[in-house]
């Protein structure tokens, strides 16, 4: 059957689609252009055409997959509800013990950074943007007498260090921690981030 002809955006997509799942399949260090173009039935030209090497490769694909992160915390904070409830929406949507995925990816991702520059910057970025959009909700809830924060991008920092930490444990070593006390730790961390006296019912498991 004959593949459907894509423009040059729409093919870039799907070989960054694939590109992130053999990533996450096969690791950085593993992962060569032939694996991602056999994915999809083309040629190893083909890729090279859209991308010249595997680093250049691999970095976009880590790009592609934080601004998809990012495209959906963005909505989570923008809802239409207080400071509080969008702040504890983001956080456990990111956690490990929550719905999103593709922790192995970025674990990938931060021990290949350390030998490639070109991918440091990608997760670099997006480890300041996660931190700049915590940041102001947390400013935006002190504003409006919801808590107590006397600084917010300290605790961007504190909470995003523990929400990292805690998915190496958990993506790395199996039982090392378990699910319902990892969701303890980060509703305690965020109670205390913000001055709330107490976890609400609903964070704990």
């Amino acid at each position: 059957m004959a593949r459907v002809r894509l423009s040059v955006a729409e093919r870039r997509e799907e070989l960054l689609r694939a590109a992130v799942e053999q990533i996450e399949t096969r690791g950085v260090a593993a992962v060569r252009i032939a694996d991602v173009a056999s994915a999809l039935g083309v040629s190893n030209a083909l890729v090279l055409y859209h991308f010249s090497t595997k680093e250049r490769l691999v970095a976009a694909a880590f790009a592609y997959a934080a601004e998809d992160d990012l495209a959906h915390l963005g909505k989570l904070l923008g809802r239409r509800t207080t400071a509080l409830r969008r702040l504890r929406s983001a956080v456990r949507w990111y956690a490990p013990t929550g719905p999103a995925k593709g922790w192995r990816l970025w674990i990938e991702g931060w021990a290949a950074a350390l030998r490639e520059p070109a991918l440091r910057e990608v997760t670099r970025d997006l480890d300041k943007r996660w931190k700049a959009a915590i940041a102001e909700v947390i400013a935006e809830g002190v504003a409006a007498g919801e808590f107590h924060c006397p600084d917010p991008m300290g605790s961007a920092l504190r909470l995003t260090a523990l929400l990292d930490g805690l998915a190496v444990q958990i993506t790395s070593y199996a039982g090392a921690v378990s699910r319902a006390r990892a969701q303890e730790w980060v509703d305690e961390a965020l109670a205390r981030e913000l001055g709330l006296t107490e976890v609400p019912a609903a964070g704990r498991r």
